[in-house]
């Protein structure tokens, strides 16, 4: 499978795959409260079996053509990841996601990480819309989204219901033509 390089911090994206239950399990088990702050990510992998689903789920969605799961490893060790949690290339949209364990924050590998799925989902696929979705009180999450180059088209007032709490989505995008540019301006520094 392929393993793509995040820069020079010792890190790379690679697929997640149904053999990796153990290892995802593990890594959800270090970041599992921090990680479902704002989505639930992960709450039904308790177990190898729980992990293995999840990961199955999204296998599956590869082979439809309808998703994807991708981990991000530093330093050899899985320290989160990133998504199409909704792929539809014949509409020409897609959802770009991401989860992260606070070992890892700060440090730039989700915005590395979708740049890449971004970049693919456009150049290989065609995509015109690449969508993200985040609860309006995280923070790092929507900054992820500003440093992709998207614009924030709105807010859905109290659409998630997540741990008994109804919280406001931010939705942003970045269309095609928007993403080539951001991309490029951003090679240049």
């Amino acid at each position: 499978m392929y393993a793509i390089p995040l820069g020079d911090t010792r890190a790379e994206l690679r697929p997640l795959e149904p053999w990796n239950a153990e290892e995802l399990l593990t890594h959800l088990d270090r970041g599992r409260e921090f990680i479902g702050q704002f989505i639930p990510f992960g709450q039904d992998a308790r177990d190898a079996e729980g992990a293995r689903a999840l990961i199955q789920r999204y296998a599956d969605k590869r082979a439809t053509d309808s998703g994807s799961l991708h981990g991000i490893w530093l330093e050899g060790k899985l320290v989160g990841g990133v998504l199409f949690r909704v792929f539809d290339a014949a509409a020409g949209t897609c959802e770009v996601g991401c989860w992260l364990e606070p070992a890892a924050t700060g440090r730039g590998l989700v915005t590395r990480a979708a740049r890449v799925l971004i970049d693919w989902a456009v150049e290989e696929r065609g995509i015109h819309r690449v969508e993200w979705i985040a609860a309006a009180g995280n923070a790092p999450s929507i900054g992820v989204a500003r440093r992709l180059g998207m614009r924030r088209d709105g807010v859905l007032r109290e659409a998630f219901l997540y741990d008994g709490v109804r919280h406001d989505e931010e939705i942003w995008s970045v269309l095609a033509p928007e993403w080539r540019s951001a991309r490029d301006a951003h090679r240049e520094h």
